[in-house]
């Protein structure tokens, strides 16, 4: 597992406790003795306003074909969640390097880096 694939994973919900498995972004490399992985949320639930930390996923376009994702979605950077990484069920796809580039900046511009 590296950056840039996206698996099937056990999310943790923000407003109340629990998981649901939802696609995630991987965005780094398994950490530590019980290693874990940073991830960012995909929804299939595309708001009508994109926030700047959001990209929009579209399997039709090429950039896109290799995510495996089934409908338009959309990654949302700002909902970030270090997940242990036997959360992770099953491996879908990845993004190609021009999306990876645009997730990279995205992540740079939100946390000011």
């Amino acid at each position: 597992m590296h950056p840039g694939e996206i698996y099937l994973a056990h999310f943790p919900f923000g407003d109340v406790a629990g998981m649901k498995l939802r696609p995630v972004l991987l965005l780094t490399e398994p950490v530590g003795l019980i290693p874990e992985i940073l991830v960012a949320y995909i929804s299939s639930v595309v708001p009508a306003q994109l926030l700047t930390s959001d990209l929009l996923i579209d399997p039709q376009t090429v950039d896109f074909r290799s995510t495996n994702v089934k409908v338009r979605s959309v990654l949302r950077l700002h909902k970030l969640a270090t997940i242990h990484c036997s959360s992770l069920a099953r491996s879908l796809g990845e993004f190609q390097p021009p999306a990876q580039s645009v997730v990279s900046a995205k992540l740079k511009a939100l946390l000011n880096l």
